[in-house]
């Protein structure tokens, strides 16, 4: 065997030789606490030439780091497998068990047999995987009032003494409520609001901590603050959320000697609790913490908690199902500084944080015992320069800090968020300045993955709006806005905005988390929900909102190759599309509509609900044929084809007349008709034309779109070959636009076209948010059309893709970089003196179709040298004028002569 790998080593060294490096498991890099018995692994190739492919690969996994180290794969030896998938490889080794860590490595083969190096090695560890491996009780204090009130967080703790020498700790956790972790008078969990959002009714994550280098021999002491989060704090509209009365904490801490046996310490009535300085806490209220009552070192061994009462163990509630974390945690993932603070006539400060952001401000401040110091949250500012909270409803979004004394004082809270660019302080002692707050940006720890920049400011900032949007919205749950009392998974935001969050980050953890949330809230009878989890609005899902179920999963797949989650999620699709058809045998979508919301916030131009409603059942059948056919299942793939051939009929002959006009004759209606290949070829023109003239005409140069028809509409207009009434929307400053926003301070998405208007100032603030993703999901086109970059539904995951920029919008240049699961995909362009430079990057082991604007193959050239000769590029031919060529990986640069703009 050795002999073997100095052989592999001495090949890998030939020039040409393909390296997997960035290994992943589940999408993580080194997990901790899986529970899936047949984790998937990923790596990226690197290559230092194009056109190139992985042949084969072989993994190997071990529970000995030193035996995968020396080619031994006592776990998994998959062997050489010819395939060149390096994405969702499945383990098909030796069955796994709780707590068990297993180390991997792979080695791969290049297109001419080549084979590289093993890569350098990669683990994982499991979680606890049966109900049996808990000890742990559900534990709290005894007599907590009423969530319905202001309720005081819960502290509960032990101590504890080890007597043998350690080899490894590891802590699982999870809360009904929100929880802290403190091991020795150290924090243990980096989470901001952890666990994440669920139906409690059903399930609830728990996390897994590696805690060997805080523990010791002697006494030890373990600690855990609760707060009421979304299981019995207030939530969404209306009230307190109705799963429980006070939270509840749930720890076991499981302890491997050197000598290989065990102890285990977990959370019962042994356990002591206590309220402390946290007097309240609430997601939309705010928190008050009061510095005086502090019990230093109430999570150290040395603490002396005869004052504390033992633990309530009594949990009578029905206890749900406990699921490893596979989402991101919420966290800090930003720190801003305020950009200015004035002082108000009354006595009160406002800083700008200059950003409209989610989280809560850090503050500093020296002075008397018992001073009490506040803070309150707002998305604008009034006219005379006061907070604007009319907005935020029945959300009080403050913090109270009252101090104990005796020098600088740092708070931050624990169990609550705000969404805001403002922050009114009151109650300050002294004079604040920039250095008082600080603005702790707060959100589920996507990664991001696009980088995009193009000679437009406006745009520039626009993209800007949208990712803030993401990133304060993605915070547990995909939500609707972060500030007023609601913050709920909105099905019909997330869908419309899910390819443009998933080219903004990677959130496949994130979604496939969320989409077991709407298959929780699945009614009986098979509707999909309003919102996920299915809390405040218990309708079953109106048009455009439940079909987030099949939407969701579709891209998803699309954008991560992730075939496990259509197989997991694909019997509540098909009983969602059942619910459907079984009330609508003609096919038309007129009853069980529920809410019906219509093309949400629409400027004046209501679109037929029958239309909108009949499009999306049309989109659904139409996906689900696609997720048949990826699944092999051949008889449902014709079955949904069929139905959307006949859901397209249905609709053409109720609201398609012969000259291609629609009912309603709106922007929606016709984006969404071409959007969702329903109208005959012949008329997709005319549909087409009257959209622009509606537009152009109607409109005076303006979108009246609303939540359903907005993120359809521009790739709409580009599909009709109106490319230059898409940039005009797009560029616009004017109402309704998003550049009238931006020009009106806007930071982030705006819930309401008219949000705000010099003329007529806050709109009803019944209904008023300034961070709402939705309108957002016009990323997607500046993506896919302005870059160029779009991915192929049949080679998912980005291992084929599409690059078809459309310069136009007298856009000098475009930059664009995507980082797939394949590595960085690079689509920019700029223009120079009438001729097009075309930058591209191919990853390795992906391949990729151009079209360019060029007269001819001639014209194109490719470093320099004419395209046709160039290795990785084939002309494969003309196309309206443009010419399309196949790409194989590598790194590009095209010039070619301009013949639109």
């Amino acid at each position: 065997m050795c002999n073997l790998l100095v052989s592999f080593l001495a090949l890998s060294l030939l020039p040409g030789a393909l390296k997997p490096v960035a290994l992943r498991c589940e999408y993580r890099t080194d997990p901790l606490g899986l529970d899936t018995l047949h984790p998937r692994f990923s790596w990226v190739l690197k290559a230092d030439h194009r056109d190139e492919l992985q042949k084969a690969y072989r993994i190997l996994a071990s529970h000995s780091l030193s035996a995968l180290m020396q080619g031994r794969g006592d776990m998994w030896d998959s062997g050489e497998i010819t395939s060149s998938q390096s994405q969702q490889v499945e383990y098909e080794g030796h069955p796994l068990n709780s707590g068990e860590k297993v180390w991997w490595r792979v080695m791969v083969w290049d297109k001419n047999g080549r084979p590289s190096a093993f890569s350098a090695p990669a683990n994982w560890e499991m979680g606890l995987l049966h109900t049996a491996d808990w000890k742990a009780k559900w534990i709290s204090i005894s007599g907590a009032p009423d969530a319905k009130q202001e309720q005081p967080a819960i502290y509960i703790r032990k101590s504890f003494s080890l007597q043998h020498p350690i080899l490894h700790a590891r802590l699982y956790a999870s809360a009904l409520g929100l929880y802290h972790l403190y091991l020795n008078g150290t924090k243990v969990d980096r989470a901001a609001l952890t666990p994440d959002d669920s139906d409690y009714r059903k399930r609830v994550s728990y996390q897994d901590y590696d805690v060997t280098h805080l523990m010791h021999n002697g006494k030890n002491a373990v600690g855990m603050s609760l707060g009421d989060g979304w299981y019995c704090g207030h939530v969404g509209f209306g009230g307190a959320a109705n799963y429980g009365s006070h939270p509840w904490g749930l720890a076991q801490i499981v302890i491997t000697y050197r000598d290989g046996s065990k102890r285990i310490i977990a959370t019962d009535g042994s356990w002591q609790a206590a309220y402390g300085p946290i007097t309240s806490n609430d997601l939309l209220w705010g928190e008050t913490y009061d510095a005086r009552k502090r019990q230093a070192g109430w999570d150290t061994s040395n603490f002396q908690d005869s004052g504390w009462t033992p633990a309530d163990a009594n949990f009578t509630g029905a206890e749900p199902q406990l699921f490893a974390q596979y989402a991101p945690i919420a966290r800090q993932v930003a720190l801003l500084h305020p950009v200015s603070v004035k002082r108000q006539p009354n006595g009160v400060y406002i800083f700008d944080m200059g950003q409209n952001m989610v989280g809560w401000s850090r503050l500093r401040v020296e002075g008397p015992s018992g001073t009490r110091v506040q803070l309150r949250y707002g998305e604008m500012l009034n006219p005379d320069g006061s907070l604007y909270t009319a907005n935020l409803r029945s959300a009080k979004a403050t913090d109270v800090y009252i101090l104990r004394g005796g020098g600088e004082e740092v708070y931050a809270p624990s169990f609550t968020f705000h969404g805001f660019r403002y922050v009114e302080l009151s109650g300050y002692p002294g004079v604040p300045d920039l250095n008082t707050l600080r603005g702790v940006v707060v959100s589920t720890a996507v990664t991001p993955t696009d980088q995009f920049a193009c000679s437009n400011p406006m745009v520039n900032q626009l993209q800007h709006n949208i990712w803030w949007g993401e990133r304060g919205n993605y915070l547990s749950i995909p939500t609707d806005c972060p500030q007023r009392d609601e913050r709920l998974g909105w099905m019909g935001d997330a869908e419309i905005f899910i390819r443009t969050g998933c080219y903004n980050a990677d959130v496949a953890r994130f979604m496939t988390k969320w989409t077991q949330d709407i298959t929780d809230a699945q009614s009986a009878a098979g509707g999909f929900s309003d919102v996920s989890p299915r809390i405040t609005d218990m309708a079953d899902g109106a048009p455009g909102w439940g079909d987030a179920g099949v939407i969701v999963p579709w891209t998803i797949y699309l954008f991560y190759d992730d075939k496990r989650l259509l197989e997991e999620r694909y019997d509540a699709m098909e009983r969602w599309i059942n619910y459907i058809h079984e009330a609508n045998p003609d096919l038309l979508w007129r009853n069980r509509v529920n809410n019906n919301f219509g093309d949400w916030l629409n400027v004046n131009a209501p679109t037929p609900k029958d239309i909108l409603s009949t499009a999306f059942f049309a989109r659904d059948a139409f996906l689900m044929a696609r997720m048949a056919h990826a699944l092999g299942k051949t008889e449902d793939e014709k079955r949904y084809s069929d139905l959307f051939d006949r859901i397209r009929a249905a609709f053409q002959n109720a609201f398609v007349k012969p000259d291609g006009r629609m009912e309603g004759d709106t922007q929606t209606g016709y984006t969404l008709a071409i959007a969702f290949h329903l109208l005959p070829a012949n008329l997709q023109s005319a549909a087409a034309n009257y959209l622009t003239q509606d537009i152009m005409q109607k409109r005076d140069g303006h979108l009246d779109t609303g939540f359903l028809g907005t993120g359809y509409l521009l790739p709409a207009l580009t599909r009709g070959g109106q490319d230059s009434v898409a940039y005009h929307l797009l560029l616009n400053n004017t109402y309704p636009s998003w550049g009238f926003e931006i020009a009106n301070g806007a930071t982030t998405i705006w819930e309401r076209w008219d949000g705000y208007t010099p003329q007529k100032g806050f709109e009803d603030p019944g209904m008023n948010s300034f961070n709402h993703y939705a309108f957002g999901a016009v990323g997607q086109w500046m993506y896919e059309t302005m870059a160029g970059l779009s991915p192929d539904p049949n080679h998912p995951g980005f291992r084929h893709f599409f690059l078809n920029p459309h310069p136009g919008g007298g856009m000098k240049y475009v930059r664009f970089t995507y980082t797939s699961l394949y590595g960085p995909i690079v689509s920019d362009w700029k223009i120079q003196n009438g001729r097009l430079f075309y930058h591209v990057v191919v990853p390795p082991n992906t391949s990729a179709s151009l079209i360019l604007p060029g007269m001819n193959p001639e014209g194109v050239t490719e470093g320099g040298n004419p395209a046709q000769k160039v290795e990785g590029v084939q002309f494969t031919g003309v196309k309206n004028g443009d010419t399309t060529w196949d790409l194989g990986s590598g790194s590009y640069d095209f010039e070619t002569a301009m013949i639109h703009s």
